[in-house]
């Protein structure tokens, strides 16, 4: 656990959570998840077709504007990667500008927040 753990919000953890189980879920590269100004959160992974490519947190954010999102309070990535990609930041802050996103590694530990 970092230090950035132990500042880390109950809400921040379960979005971190969230987007661990669905990347493991499925096996997929990486795994996303937002929570929108409601309160309700959206799940997803790495979208991989022959037609269609998404990032997990363009999935997300897809996911959460289709359900009626207005805004987001916060957005968790989990991959290996060692920082989010800018396409996938550039579709959180569309939706909300500056709207934390937080980077975790494979176990779930806070790696940065963008």
């Amino acid at each position: 656990m970092t230090d950035l753990d132990h500042d880390l919000d109950p809400e921040d953890a379960k979005i971190i959570t969230l987007a661990r189980s669905a990347r493991a879920r499925t096996g997929a590269a990486e795994g996303a998840a937002v929570r929108d100004t409601d309160g309700r959160t959206y799940a997803a992974t790495t979208v991989a077709l022959p037609s269609l490519r998404l990032t997990a947190l363009q999935a997300a954010v897809a996911a959460a504007v289709s359900s009626g999102a207005e805004g987001l309070e916060a957005a968790a990535v989990v991959t290996a990667a060692e920082a989010v990609d800018a396409d996938s930041v550039a579709a959180a802050r569309d939706l909300t500008a500056g709207v934390p996103v937080l980077r975790a590694d494979g176990t779930g530990t806070l790696r940065e927040t963008v």
